[in-house]
């Protein structure tokens, strides 16, 4: 799992804070190495957003930049900036990914623990009123400080609302791995338990897959605390 700038630098409003919490305790659950990227300007302690800050390993990285190898062919993303910092991440990994031998790949993306500021949502779509509407009632009053702030990926997909638009938003979103990967490769994206939707088919009766993964929280994936029985 690579967290991404999980810091009220970029998050102002903390609003991944709780999806990244979550995100890191079922990586800890699920003995997934756990692997934060930090800026010079985020490193301070004061900045981060999250209580465990005690990851596996700690890396420097000024854009979301990834110049270590990557040979997992899950990779679980949270916390950077969609549109920015973490496209930056997700680039770099399917470069690396585009150089090993062909084989099923999946990327999973807890949407609660994903900031955004909305940059993709255009002028057109349906849902843009509405993503005006929210980014001035959480935004109404903050300190001048504070201004750029970010709305959550899961946010952003009670907005829309529509699953068919949600699909559609999702693709802007993601990396360029039609400039990335060969054709040989089925690409697909799912949101959730919904059906997944294939972007690319890929050659040959059995194509190595390229899944993007969307998933609400990681909350529901983790094992939850058991609640103390009366008397104990």
């Amino acid at each position: 799992m690579i967290v991404t700038h999980p810091t009220a630098k970029y998050d102002a409003r903390l609003a991944s804070k709780r999806g990244v919490e979550e995100a890191v305790r079922f990586a800890r659950t699920k003995r997934i190495p756990l692997i934060f990227l930090a800026d010079k300007g985020a490193a301070a302690g004061e900045h981060y957003l999250i209580d465990d800050c005690s990851p596996d390993y700690w890396v420097y990285s000024e854009d979301g930049e990834v110049r270590f190898d990557v040979r997992a062919t899950h990779l679980y993303v949270v916390g950077g900036h969609l549109e920015v910092c973490l496209l930056n991440t997700l680039l770099d990994v399917l470069q690396k990914w585009a150089r090993q031998p062909q084989q099923d790949r999946a990327v999973t993306y807890f949407m609660d623990g994903v900031y955004s500021n909305g940059s993709d949502i255009g002028e057109s779509d349906p849902y843009r009123k509405d993503y005006v509407s929210f980014m001035s009632i959480v935004t109404y009053g903050k300190p001048s400080g504070e201004q750029w702030l970010k709305l959550t990926l899961l946010e952003t997909m009670g907005l829309i609302v529509n699953q068919r638009r949600q699909y559609e938003y999702l693709q802007r979103t993601l990396p360029f791995y039609e400039k990335i990967f060969p054709g040989d490769y089925r690409v697909e994206v799912r949101l959730n338990e919904s059906a997944a939707k294939v972007l690319q088919r890929g050659r040959g009766a059995r194509p190595p897959v390229l899944r993007f993964n969307f998933i609400d929280s990681a909350f529901a994936m983790a094992p939850q605390a058991q609640p103390i029985a009366a008397g104990d």
